[in-house]
């Protein structure tokens, strides 16, 4: 018997804002046994919106400005699902994704921030839709402002004009902003960039006393920035932005421009209206002092998306900054049945506003100022804040935040609450059956299989299948722990990586078993985690067409996932790894590296979108890869995994029928597609705990030293996850594979080497392409 800590609560944080950055932080400091924490963000990493215009301005790279959240969520010991909440289900306590099933909780947090309110679609030609880019989401518009700046770069225009649709704080910022940078682009071939602010307000800067106004007036007339004031934008049109006195006024004058950027008033995300939510008349999530929810006491809200009825704000970040804190606390205090605490808004607060150019302008009150001074002060703000996340712990799946003591009262009070029982071994283990039963009858229902007597539909004490024959039966197990601290893209990995074995025998995919490990925990928690991964279960097997028979569950400290996969094979008989020419050519269909990306995520050592690459990679099935190299005419195939790409090229060569010639297997280095992120990792000398014992068949490799210290060598030993295919197919064949690989989706599938005759007792592997 064994003890391990419980899962007795859910709290899900909506919404990678600022404040949920904040409590996150606080979470890694001050951590509650028994409390599971999740966070929901379309994106891996989040802007301080105090430094994007900086960054705009090209002030500030774009790490510099950055949170990670997924390694903030990993060292905080929280789940992270990156996707787009679409709705509430309060009745059930579950967020409705756009592209993964409904997340339970028992509290909720929002803080998904806001939008710019444009003008209607209709009123935008699709013609020059491109030409329009939305302040927020803030990933969306880096990426359309990027394209943007290539662009003009590739065309060299005499001019470029930018119209800012927007004139309040965010738009001057962001009007200085843009001049700097395309003045910086354009200058080397004498353009000029030609700045116009559209502002509905008869005054710019509205929030603002008067001698800031001046400020801002004043720089703007310094910068040669035009500014329209009383007038609002009403259309988007191939002759420019059309502005009128008001949205009903269907006349008014046109401003030419190659870009419109929108950061008018916020406006908060369509679907809070359906959720039943208490909201104030803009649509966003009316909260009290405490930022608990007026009509729901489970759901709480900071940033932008909340409005406190009683001391409303402006949407600014400095207010969603300051309400991560208490948002933190309140949150504990509502876990732990003791009273909420106000949180005071300030009603002043220093703005400063970047100019651009390494001055700022600062505004409290009335009073306002200019100088180089207040971009020094402004700099220390926002790298300080920057710095603070920097410096957090590292943690590997939660074990920095599950490690460190806890001893607030808050989270003795949760404690109390929360028994600690002793876990049984044996078939003790099991989850409970009413915990199982709960989580099979929320997954939707199995595909059709005739062939299938006995499966989940009807369960006994085992599966039963008919099976034809005239076909062999193929059959693969495998068994790992988690690598991502998200169950339902985990359940999608595990199958991916087992089916390959199939797909590497050419068979087709049958049928599947599951052994799951759900973390300890109450049996509400137990379902959340078990219906998370066997929905994800379900996508990656209902894609193969391969129906769910059934499994077993047992209750262990990580959450792990096995499956029994069956699958038909070929009639002309499965590939095997030794049945190659010489003259083959090798192809490997996905790119390498996951090893030493996941060892490097578990050091804090990663950017986030080398992780999303990874994973990315690892959720693309080698289904189709398979049906290409059969198509091509294939002669062998192996999947690439936990013993790395010279392993399983050994495993083919050793496999080879000792009677024929001899031969060599000759791998291009230049030719290795590599995951991004992968050899700097490796340089770092990150590698995976498998990484030395796979390292060992460099032995086979002729020319080792000559490649010694090249690390592409290293690479070839890093252990793959949900890897590729490893094929061989005749000279005559390559190109027309490759290009059916390609056509299908298998953009990565490159060739790699071939097959040649060797001298006997020669090395089996040598290495080439350019030092």
């Amino acid at each position: 018997m064994a003890a391990g800590e419980a899962i007795a609560r859910e709290v899900v944080l909506l919404g990678g804002g600022h404040s949920h950055a904040i409590a996150l932080m606080r979470w890694v400091m001050a951590p509650v046994a028994g409390v599971r924490l999740t966070l929901i963000s379309d994106g891996s990493e989040t802007p301080y919106s105090g430094m994007l215009p900086g960054h705009v301005a090209g002030l500030y790279d774009r790490a510099a400005c950055h949170l990670d959240l997924r390694r903030l969520a990993i060292t905080a010991g929280a789940q992270f699902y990156r996707d787009r909440a679409i709705g509430l289900d309060l009745e059930r306590r579950r967020v409705i994704c756009a592209s993964r099933p409904p997340v339970g909780f028992e509290v909720l947090s929002i803080d998904v921030g806001s939008t710019p309110q444009m003008v209607d679609a209709g009123k935008i030609d699709p013609a020059v839709a491109a030409r329009s880019l939305i302040a927020k989401p803030v990933a969306d518009f880096l990426a359309g402002w990027e394209k943007f700046l290539d662009q003009v770069q590739c065309d060299r225009p005499a001019s470029v004009r930018v119209a800012i649709v927007g004139g309040g704080v965010g738009g001057v910022e962001l009007a200085l902003a843009t001049r700097q940078r395309l003045t910086k682009i354009l200058e080397p071939w004498g353009g000029a960039a030609i700045i116009t602010i559209i502002q509905r307000d008869r005054q710019l800067v509205p929030a603002l006393g008067s001698m800031a106004r001046a400020q801002v007036h004043k720089t703007l007339a310094a910068r040669k920035i035009d500014v329209w004031c009383g007038e609002t934008a009403i259309a988007l049109r191939p002759d420019g932005v059309r502005a009128a006195a008001s949205l009903k006024c269907q006349t008014g004058r046109s401003l030419p421009c190659d870009l419109a950027i929108w950061v008018t008033q916020a406006a908060a995300p369509p679907w809070l209206r359906e959720t039943g939510l208490a909201l104030d008349g803009e649509g966003f999530v009316a909260v009290g002092r405490s930022l608990q929810s007026l009509s729901h006491g489970f759901v709480f809200a900071a940033g932008d998306v909340a409005t406190i009825l009683d001391a409303p704000r402006p949407k600014a970040g400095v207010f969603a900054v300051r309400q991560g804190r208490p948002l933190f606390d309140n949150v504990r205090r509502y876990l732990a049945g003791q009273p909420l605490r106000p949180f005071q808004p300030q009603r002043q607060y220093l703005s400063l506003i970047g100019t651009g150019d390494g001055s700022a302008i600062a505004a409290r009150g009335s009073w306002g100022a200019a100088g180089p001074l207040w971009w020094r002060l402004k700099d220390w703000i926002d790298r300080r804040f920057m710095d603070r996340f920097a410096a957090l712990p590292v943690g590997s799946m939660g074990s920095m935040a599950g490690n460190m003591a806890q001893k607030s009262p808050e989270a003795a009070a949760i404690a109390d609450g929360i028994a600690t029982p002793m876990y049984c071994g044996g078939c003790g283990s099991k989850v409970g059956k009413s915990t199982l039963d709960r989580a099979l009858g929320r997954l939707p229902r199995a595909i059709a299989a005739p062939d299938v007597v006995l499966g989940l539909d009807a369960p006994d004490d085992a599966a039963v299948v008919a099976w034809p024959r005239d076909r062999l039966l193929v059959q693969t197990v495998d068994y790992f722990r988690t690598l991502t601290n998200d169950p339902y893209t985990f359940g999608q990995i595990a199958v991916n990586h087992c089916l390959s074995d199939l797909f590497a025998m050419g068979a087709i995919p049958h049928s599947a078993q599951v052994i799951a490990t759900v973390p300890y925990g109450t049996a509400d928690r137990q379902e959340e985690t078990l219906f998370q991964l066997l929905s994800g279960v379900r996508v990656a097997l209902d894609a193969a067409r391969s129906p769910l028979l059934g499994g077993h569950t047992t209750e262990g400290p990580d959450l792990a996932l096995g499956l029994v996969c069956n699958g038909i094979g070929p009639q002309d008989g499965p590939w095997r790894k030794g049945n190659f020419q010489i003259g083959d050519q090798l192809i490997l269909t996905k790119a390498l590296g996951t090893g030493t990306l996941f060892a490097a995520e578990g050091r804090g050592a990663v950017p986030c979108g080398w992780i999303d690459g990874a994973i990315a990679a690892m959720l693309r099935s080698n289904q189709t890869a398979a049906a290409s190299l059969r198509h091509g005419g294939a002669t062998a195939c192996t999947d690439i995994t936990g013993f790395g790409l010279v392993g399983h090229l050994l495993e083919m060569l050793r496999s080879r029928d000792p009677a024929l010639p001899p031969c060599q297997a000759i791998l291009n280095l230049d030719a290795l597609p590599i995951l991004d992120g992968a050899i700097a990792t490796l340089t770092a000398g990150h590698t995976s705990s498998l990484h030395r014992r796979n390292a060992e068949a460099f032995s086979a490799i002729a020319n080792l030293d000559t490649w010694r210290n090249d690390p592409r060598l290293q690479l070839l030993a890093d252990p793959q996850t949900s890897g590729g295919l490893l094929a061989t197919v005749p000279r005559d064949r390559l190109q027309p594979c490759l290009e059916h690989l390609w056509a299908n989706g298998d953009r990565t599938a490159t060739a790699i080497g071939q097959i040649e005759a060797a001298a006997p007792g020669s090395p089996p592997i040598r290495l080439q392409g350019a030092p």
